[in-house]
């Protein structure tokens, strides 16, 4: 970065931060104290309103704003893409302002730049069928907003014990987490008492509450990390030969692979072995499960009753 640019890029966070110290910019820019002190020196001289205060840092005066900013065919790109994913991937409000953004965008952007950034963007594209979860997805992030409680119907991937999958929650929805392309909703439920996870697609009957709530102190959804309570592990021979359909489709729960002269051994650490059911159903007659006796007695049941089917 030169001192032109850097300049500039000083502007920019000065308008971002309102309030920044030498110090402050010359780690974020990798540079010098002196050096952040005579790029300020030219700032000023250049007619920007610079306000500096000892001990609290530099500011640009309230009111200033910078001119519109021009972007490079690879910036504009990033910004026209995003508006394309955010258009296929919010609901609603989000699509129209994305539509809106995009328009704005172009028309600021110079035939060049525009022209180019075009052809980049042919090269790329975001492919989502939609459906699932989409009415839901505007509630939640309503009730996230609001700190509002929501009561729902939820659709559990794995039955309990008496064989229902539905249940009747009522949870404090903390915010959304999009994961290979599904919306997950992290609220704490007041069922279980404790942070849970919900697949949008599989929630029902959703309904915003009047009752608000409020976030744990300290919460921040960005440092949140799931706990790893995967502590159950599964162990299948594998012909070699569809290794790779095993680590495309359920590469999350594998902890270890080993070529064996009878075939690939992949060792696998989940919640419960029933997590696992689809995919080792769907990989047919080229796996074994190896361990534990319980999950193999299961497959050899549900094997027996697809065969009875046929």
């Amino acid at each position: 970065m030169n001192k032109t640019e850097r300049q500039f890029a000083i502007m920019l966070e000065l308008q971002r931060s309102k309030v920044l110290r030498a110090e402050d910019l010359a780690a974020h820019f990798e540079t010098s104290v002196r050096t952040i002190y005579r790029d300020m020196q030219a700032i000023s001289e250049a007619g920007v309103p610079i306000l500096g205060s000892p001990g609290h840092g530099y500011s640009l005066m309230e009111g200033y704003f910078l001119p519109p900013v021009g972007f490079t065919a690879e910036e504009a790109v990033a910004l026209l893409m995003g508006t394309d994913m955010i258009e296929q991937r919010l609901d609603g409000d989000y699509k129209a302002a994305a539509r809106a953004a995009r328009s704005k965008i172009e028309a600021i952007l110079p035939e060049p730049i525009r022209e180019a950034s075009a052809d980049v963007r042919e090269t790329m594209q975001f492919l989502h069928p939609g459906g699932q979860g989409e009415n839901e997805l505007g509630q939640v992030r309503g009730a996230i907003l609001e700190r509002r409680k929501i009561r729902m119907r939820y659709l559990k991937k794995i039955p309990d014990s008496d064989g229902k999958r539905m249940s009747d929650r009522i949870v404090a929805p903390y915010g959304l987490v999009l994961v290979q392309g599904n919306w997950i909703m992290i609220a704490r439920c007041e069922l279980r008492q404790e942070i849970r996870h919900f697949r949008l697609s599989r929630m029902r009957d959703v309904t915003v509450l009047e009752e608000r709530f409020n976030l744990p102190q300290g919460f921040k959804l960005s440092q949140y990390r799931p706990p790893d309570d995967r502590n159950v592990h599964v162990t299948i021979q594998v012909n070699p030969e569809i290794a790779d359909k095993i680590t495309e489709t359920a590469s999350f729960y594998i902890e270890a692979s080993e070529q064996m002269e009878h075939g690939l051994l992949v060792r696998f650490r989940v919640r419960q072995p029933e997590e696992l059911l689809p995919y080792i159903l769907s990989w047919g007659g080229d796996v074994e499960v190896l361990e534990p006796d319980s999950f193999r007695n299961r497959i050899r049941e549900e094997a027996e009753k697809i065969r009875k089917r046929y």
